[in-house]
């Protein structure tokens, strides 16, 4: 309501952003990955204190502005979600620079995820920047982004991919892709050789993964959302450690919707929890098994 208090609850602080939440879900899901991101002034100094009391592994480039803060608003009430998503201050060369060349001395690595928008002053060609180390690394590159840093980093070519449906008809030149409209878009994507995967966000209904040989729609457990804030995230984070630990693209999927449905189920941007994610993976395996597999090519 304008014009009145609004009196809240506590406040949960939580260390944010695409790539970082990515390797927060990895670690709650038992697995290793290193964060690497640029921080400046307190709440520079605060993200790093918070990973640090997670027990998340991270390199921080000193930056000279000060790290952003958003805001997520739950109304408890009508159980409604207001995000309040800050500019983010200029990011000067020297300090992407330094970004890159962290990832260029990393050795043995098998996946690197690239995720999240591009803040003032990084040059939009820096996901498939990024993508050329992985190459030279044998590394698979992962990209959750949108607009041209995503197109860019096709051009340079990466192994997967995690577009919604706006962000894959963007690609397409389309408006709006529907039906067979979808696969035939992921496709020729993935014809032109510019991916090997393509995951297919498509919210509470789970995802759609297009390979070169497989469609397949893998739907989410019904569950009631508390928050959807690093669903997405959670979701990058179980397909690939799923494929970390061995298990194929399909499985891995199936995973990383479980990974992303268990993210809602808890306020804020808490993420996954394992025992959530085990429970939904749970029942999605006994339905498949009880609806039987069914793979289209």
């Amino acid at each position: 309501m304008p014009e009145k208090k609004l009196y809240c609850e506590a406040i949960m602080t939580e260390p944010g952003g695409g790539g970082i939440n990515v390797a927060r879900a990895i670690a709650k899901l038992g697995g290793a990955a290193e964060a690497i991101f640029l921080a400046g002034g307190h709440t520079g100094d605060l993200l790093q204190q918070l990973l640090s009391q997670a027990n998340v592994p991270f390199r921080a480039i000193q930056m000279r502005n000060e790290t952003r803060e958003d805001l997520s608003v739950t109304d408890r009430h009508t159980n409604l979600q207001y995000r309040f998503v800050m500019p983010g201050q200029k990011v000067y060369e020297d300090e992407w620079q330094k970004c890159l060349q962290v990832v260029e001395v990393l050795s043995s690595i098998e996946y690197i995820v690239a995720s999240g928008s591009l803040p003032q002053g990084v040059p939009d060609d820096i996901y498939a920047r990024i993508a050329s180390i992985a190459k030279k690394k044998n590394a698979k590159c992962i990209i959750d982004s949108k607009g041209k840093p995503l197109k860019l980093a096709l051009e340079e070519g990466v192994y997967l991919i995690k577009p919604n449906l706006n962000e894959l008809s963007i690609l397409a030149g389309v408006n709006e892709l529907k039906g067979e409209e979808i696969v035939t878009a992921a496709k020729d994507i993935i014809d032109k050789n510019q991916c090997e995967a393509i995951v297919i966000s498509v919210g509470a209904s789970g995802a759609l993964l297009v390979t070169k040989d497989i469609v397949r729609q893998i739907a989410a457990p019904p569950v009631k959302t508390k928050s959807s804030v690093g669903a997405g995230d959670s979701m990058v984070a179980g397909i690939v450690y799923s494929l970390q630990i061995g298990k194929d693209i399909i499985r891995s999927v199936e995973y990383g919707v479980a990974c992303g449905t268990a993210s809602t189920l808890n306020e804020g941007t808490g993420l996954c929890n394992l025992a959530d994610v085990e429970n939904l993976y749970d029942i999605m395996s006994k339905t498949r098994n009880e609806i039987g597999e069914k793979t289209l090519s």
